[in-house]
Parts: structure tokens; sequence; C-alpha cells
């Protein structure tokens, strides 16, 4: 009944491999996964509002907001990894559809955490946290259908 159910689901009819019983194995349950989601979820929340609370700290505000309001995106995305696993997220990410805010999300996160540390700009690194949040919303909205072609026409009609 296995093999029937490996050869109509499009699985290989062979009987499954060593590697093949490891992977299922360590494999994480829905459960195990819904709670990871949530927990990383949370803590990028948790990040991301901190950071805002630091934002008024003395001298070095600007800096604190920018790191923990990029560490908290950075763990927002990868909450998702644990729905999806690694693999699909990383070829989802990257399909010709979302490649370039993929790819302009992942500059400004780098770019942030680069004025903040490396060039220590201040304003640079606020600049880049602003261009972050409209990066990952457009990001965002790529994975709901049509989202983006509402926001299009949505900002075409409010701007004419």
């Amino acid at each position: 009944m296995d093999k029937l159910k490996r050869v109509l689901s499009g699985r290989d009819a062979e009987e499954p491999s060593g590697l093949a019983e490891v992977i299922d194995a360590t494999s994480l349950g829905w459960g195990t996964r819904v709670k990871g989601f949530v927990a990383c979820f949370a803590i990028g929340c948790l990040c991301s509002v901190l950071g805002s609370c630091l934002l008024w700290v003395p001298k070095k505000g600007l800096i604190l907001f920018a790191v923990f309001y990029t560490l908290g995106n950075i763990a927002s995305i990868g909450s998702t990894l644990f729905l999806m696993g690694p693999m699909k997220q990383l070829k989802r990410m990257f399909e010709p559809t979302r490649l370039i805010a993929t790819i302009v999300m992942l500059l400004c996160l780098i770019l942030t955490l680069c004025s903040a540390f490396w060039w220590r700009k201040e304003g640079l690194a606020l600049l880049f946290c602003i261009f972050q949040f409209f990066a990952l919303a457009w990001y965002s909205i790529s994975f709901i259908p049509f989202a983006r072609d509402a926001v299009k026409k949505c900002v075409s009609v409010c701007l004419s």
C-alpha cells in the first residue's frame, strides 16, 4: 500500500534510502513548525518594538533603533522558514516575480547594518530603515495574488 501511495503521489517507487529515512526522522511536525513560526515572529516583533522604544535614547538611540529594527525584520522573515522549510523559502524568494523585491529588501537590511556599525552615520541608518520598511512591505505583498497590482493602481489614483 505504501508503494502505491508513493507512486500516486509522484515519489519514486523504490524503497526509501537511508538518507531519506534520516531526513524524514529529523523533519519537524506541523505543530512544531507552527510553534517555531509563532516564536520567531514574536521575537521579530519584539525586536522591532524594542528598537522603536530605543529610538529615544540619547546619542546611541538611532543606531540601536536601526539594529533592533533590522534584527526584528530578519527574525520575522526567518519565521517563515519554519512553515515552508529553508529550501522552498529560498526558491520562492528568488522566483522571477519577486527577485527584485528580494534583492532590494536584502540590500536594505545589509546597508542599514553597515551604516549603523561601519560608517556610523545615524541619518543614513534611519533612511535605510525607511527603505527597509517599504522594501519588506513590497516583498510581503508579492506573496498575495494581485496585491501589487492593487497597490500600484491605488498609488496611481492617489497621485493623479
